[in-house]
């Protein structure tokens, strides 16, 4: 296996994964959003505020209420930064509001988990 092949496989896992947090079906199902998060889970939002893997399965199921708008993602590509770790840049759209994302993702044994995320908003011009 030579290093592009892990690099594509791994790059392709973590977008698997980011693409399944952003479905208003799997963020209605606490189990599955702990699946996709690393215990050690940071995120820092596009409000601001600094969330854990808790606060976050907090927000995920009270989102279950209702019919969630899903989050449209654009511009994705990913980076592998080092094994088992890859770095994903993409832009997400939700009602006319647009925000720039990073995450990374990290692979403890077979299992790629979301370690961290930050938002920022998009100014309009």
């Amino acid at each position: 296996m030579n290093g592009n092949d892990e690099e594509e496989r791994s790059v392709r896992a973590a977008v698997e994964g980011e693409l399944r947090l952003l479905d208003p079906a799997v963020r209605a199902l606490p189990d599955a959003v702990t699946e996709l998060l690393d215990p050690e889970f940071t995120e820092f939002g596009a409000s601001g505020r600094r969330y854990d893997r808790t606060s976050i399965l907090a927000i995920t199921s009270a989102d279950g209420e209702g019919t969630p708008v899903p989050a449209a993602a654009t511009d994705m590509s990913g980076r592998l930064l080092a094994p088992g770790l890859v770095h994903l840049t993409f832009v997400t759209e939700r009602d006319g509001r647009r925000v720039r994302r990073n995450s990374i993702w990290r692979r403890t044994g077979a299992r790629w988990r979301l370690y961290f995320h930050q938002g920022t908003p998009v100014n309009a011009r």
